[in-house]
């Protein structure tokens, strides 16, 4: 079983209101394949694999109002202390740490800035199996309004260490886990700034990001299943990016490494 640092992105799912209209879209997309739904109890979680791997998991929507978006969660050893943490730092909870059967313990907080996020206790799952290859998450960074708020908390929180990117066309701060060199590459995620360019009713958010062999390619698939660009095919120094929307308005995002792209 894999072991995550406190902190780093272990596990990605998407809420979704038709879980089969999201195997067709993903199955095709990515080439995942799919195991047994879950019952009730479980809100019909159904795990994705790549290559065999578990890579990520879609859930049906338990109540209309609920998001469909794509949820990312941070490893933790102690969910309880951390989620102690989030309220003294600033942040809230979504849902308290909630015993998922043998395989762990889930919570959601929420930080200053009003992006949700999850944590993850592991018991007989970690998360990821297979990530940072095309068909599994690669990176996820936070968008927010209240950077200096924002900042500060998931620093306190986690003891993330964070670095502002000099030379970005946008105000960019990556983070590194606790006791690690933030010069050398142990970025797990990052933070952004939601600027005027972004709807005025954007709320602060989470982004996930997918691998892929060729961004292009990915893009024109992902329309051709129904999905949308909501930003188009970009070269960046850490590779071509494009950011969609599903077939049932979830939003993701899809990187090919420079070598890949």
């Amino acid at each position: 079983m894999a072991v995550f640092a406190e902190g780093a992105p272990c596990w990605v799912d998407v809420s979704l209101p038709d879980v089969r209209a999201g195997k067709r879209f993903y199955g095709e997309l990515f080439g995942w394949t799919f195991g047994a739904e879950g019952g009730a109890a479980y809100g019909y979680y159904t795990n994705a694999f790549s290559d065999g791997k578990r890579v990520a998991a879609l859930a049906a929507k338990q109540d209309g109002r609920m998001p469909t978006a794509w949820g990312v969660y941070f490893a933790t050893s102690d969910v309880t202390a951390l989620t102690a943490r989030i309220k003294e730092a600033g942040g809230g909870m979504v849902m308290d740490p909630t015993a998922v059967g043998p395989y762990g313990t889930r919570a959601q907080g929420v930080d200053p800035g009003g992006a949700v996020f999850g944590l993850w206790q592991p018991g007989a799952y970690s998360g990821f199996e297979k990530q940072g290859e095309p068909g599994s998450f690669c990176w996820t960074e936070v968008y927010t309004r209240d950077k200096e708020s924002v900042d500060l908390f998931y620093e306190s929180v986690f003891g993330f260490i964070g670095k502002d990117l000099p030379g970005e066309p946008v105000d960019f701060r990556t983070w590194s886990p606790a006791g690690s060199d933030p010069e050398s590459d142990s970025a797990v995620g990052g933070r952004s700034v939601i600027t005027d360019a972004f709807p005025k009713e954007m709320p602060g958010h989470f982004l996930v990001y997918f691998s892929v062999a060729d961004c292009d390619e990915t893009v024109a698939e992902a329309v051709r299943l129904g999905g949308r660009v909501r930003e188009s095919a970009t070269d960046t120094p850490y590779g071509r990016i494009a950011t969609l929307v599903d077939n049932q308005g979830a939003l993701f995002a899809v990187l090919a490494e420079p070598e890949a792209a």
